[in-house]
């Protein structure tokens, strides 16, 4: 073999080498093609593959953390509210990814605006202010069935942020403050009612012992005298002058002169 022809080979295989050589990292998956039909896939590592005739596509398995861009929904009651969310995904079968679906990123965010938005047209607007955990819940469970047949695994979906309207937002301040009340009075009226329950009680003991209540009185004057005040009210109640009052029998009295 002549030096010129020996010389075209080595050229040859220094050209295609660098092309035949592939090197796949841990978080990465080749799909390889080969003559345009599947193949497998490859990887992680370092792998060989026929130039001209194999094509290898590298699929991405680390999680991917995608923002669902706001939309404006109408709740079931009838109010219009702009929410946006996150989605947690990650591929889980390359080889569908590829073969299956044109972008599987585009797609699932496609797919995660049209539930977002049909999931929260269902809901009304206190369920999507509480319950928002049963509705991320929902949201993955609905996204992760349209996109298991592309290879991809939806882990995570979070509402992140409702917008209301200023006049909702007003409605909703006034509902609570009326709410807030409502509680308060409540709680006033339940006060009044175990306050009358021990005062009736306490009466009735006092009405079985009388002594008691010269008792309290003198602690509540005891109480008075305790404070700084100008002027001192000292209320004597009739009953202490009973023991002094002489009882008189009962007499008629006719022209000045008492009849027996």
């Amino acid at each position: 073999m002549s030096p010129i022809v020996i010389g075209l080979i080595a050229l040859v295989l220094l050209i295609l080498l660098p092309m035949s050589v592939k090197i796949v990292p841990e978080y990465e998956r080749g799909v390889l093609f080969r003559l345009g039909r599947l193949v497998g896939q490859r990887g992680p590592g370092f792998f060989l593959i026929i130039p001209f005739v194999d094509k290898m596509m590298k699929v991405d398995l680390r999680v991917v953390t995608m923002d669902v861009p706001s939309q404006e929904v109408i709740t079931k009651d009838n109010v219009t509210v702009r929410v946006n969310a996150v989605v947690f995904f990650r591929v889980v079968d390359p080889e569908a990814s590829v073969v299956r679906v044109l972008d599987h990123i585009r797609a699932t965010s496609q797919i995660s605006q049209t539930t977002l938005r049909n999931v929260l047209g269902q809901s009304e607007l206190d369920e999507l202010l509480v319950a928002r955990e049963k509705l991320n819940q929902m949201l993955q469970r609905i996204i992760d069935e349209h996109t298991d047949p592309w290879g991809v695994k939806v882990s995570t979906v979070e509402i992140k942020e409702v917008e209301l309207a200023e006049t909702m937002k007003r409605m909703m301040s006034a509902q609570a403050e009326a709410e807030r009340e409502r509680r308060a009075k409540i709680i006033h009226a339940d006060g009044e009612f175990q306050a009358s329950e021990k005062l009736a009680k306490a009466g009735a003991i006092i009405a079985k012992e009388p002594t008691t209540l010269q008792l309290r009185y003198l602690q509540t004057l005891t109480e008075i005298a305790s404070e700084r005040n100008s002027t001192l009210i000292f209320p004597l109640p009739i009953d202490l002058f009973s023991m002094f009052m002489k009882k008189e029998a009962p007499a008629q009295i006719s022209g000045g002169k008492t009849k027996k």
